[in-house]
C-alpha cells in the first residue's frame, strides 16, 4: 500500500512539473561555474540537442556518430570561427537526463561562453532553469526524489560535512 501511494504522489508531481515546464524543448545552460577560466562548458539536453549544436559544427556529422564520444572541430557563427571546442554527445537514453546530450567544452572567456551559448538559442535550444537538467533525470526515470535532492544539497555543500551529507 505504501509503495502505490508513493507511486501515485510521484505520478501526480510528475505531471504537475511536466505541465509547469515545456519538457519536450531542448535547453541550455553553462555548466561551469560564472567567471572566467580556462574551460567552460555548455550543455544541451533534449531531442534536438545532437542537431541544434550539428549546425555550428561543420565538418563532422554529429549525428551518425555514436554515443560517448568527444568530437575537436570549431564552432561557427556565418563562417566566422568562434571558438576551438571539444563535443561530447550522449546519446538517450544513456545520458544523465535520459535524452541526448551535447556537451561543449569551450575555452572559459565569458565573452565565448555568451556568445556559444546565444548561437545554440538562435538555433532552437531554451534557456534551462535552475534544477530543470536534474528534474529531466527524475522525469525520465533515471533518479528517485531522494536521490535529485541530493544532487541538489551535494551542489549546495561548502563544506566536507555538507559533502558528506549530500
Amino acid at each position: 500500500m505504501l509503495k502505490l501511494i508513493s507511486f501515485m504522489v510521484t505520478a501526480y508531481f510528475s505531471l504537475f512539473l511536466s505541465l509547469m515546464l515545456n519538457v519536450n524543448d531542448t535547453i541550455i545552460a553553462i555548466a561551469t561555474p560564472p567567471g572566467e577560466g580556462a574551460l567552460g562548458v555548455i550543455r544541451l539536453s533534449g531531442s534536438d540537442a545532437i542537431p541544434i549544436v550539428n549546425k555550428i559544427f561543420p565538418g563532422k556529422d554529429l549525428v551518425a556518430q555514436p554515443s560517448h564520444t568527444l568530437h575537436f572541430g570549431k564552432i561557427v557563427d556565418g563562417g566566422i570561427v568562434v571558438d576551438e571546442v571539444v563535443v561530447s554527445l550522449y546519446k538517450n537514453p544513456k545520458s544523465y537526463t535520459g535524452e541526448d546530450v551535447v556537451e561543449i567544452s569551450c575555452h572559459g572567456s565569458v565573452y565565448v561562453l555568451k556568445q556559444v551559448l546565444q548561437l545554440c538559442m538562435r538555433h532552437g535550444a531554451r534557456m534551462a532553469k535552475p534544477g530543470e537538467f536534474t528534474l529531466r533525470a527524475f522525469l525520465k526515470g533515471k533518479m528517485d526524489l531522494t536521490q535529485a535532492e541530493s544532487v541538489a544539497d551535494l551542489i549546495a555543500s561548502n563544506t566536507e560535512a555538507s559533502r558528506k551529507t549530500a
